[in-house]
């Protein structure tokens, strides 16, 4: 499965675009940008297990500077001070990585 099985190329396109400048990132605007706020919960886990690239049923922080290539190949990748603040806003137990549970409240908060 694919991203853009889930969610639409052009609001994908839309999202990355506008977060190319380093230090942007902004997860809650991009979540809704993208249409993932607007998803049924199993589509939201969905994106999650895409973006779990090594299939461990979490993403760690190294998988989590590469999110928005989840989303496109040709986006960037987050800068470590977007990468902190976005394991710091979805890392609700302190484990160094996001699980579903966690991901899924992270969209809903967005």
């Amino acid at each position: 499965m694919s991203m853009t099985d889930l969610l639409s190329a052009e609001d994908i396109k839309k999202a990355v675009g506008a977060f190319t400048a380093v230090d942007s990132f902004d997860h809650k605007k991009f979540f809704q940008m993208v249409g993932l706020k607007k998803k049924s919960p199993d589509d939201v886990k969905k994106v999650f297990h895409i973006l779990d690239k090594d299939k461990s049923g979490f993403i760690e922080e190294d998988e989590l500077g590469f999110i928005l290539k989840g989303f496109s190949p040709d986006a960037r990748d987050l800068s470590a001070k977007e990468t902190k603040t976005l394991m710091a806003a979805g890392d609700k137990d302190g484990d160094g990585k996001i699980g579903i549970d966690e991901f899924s409240s992270l969209v809903a908060e967005s």
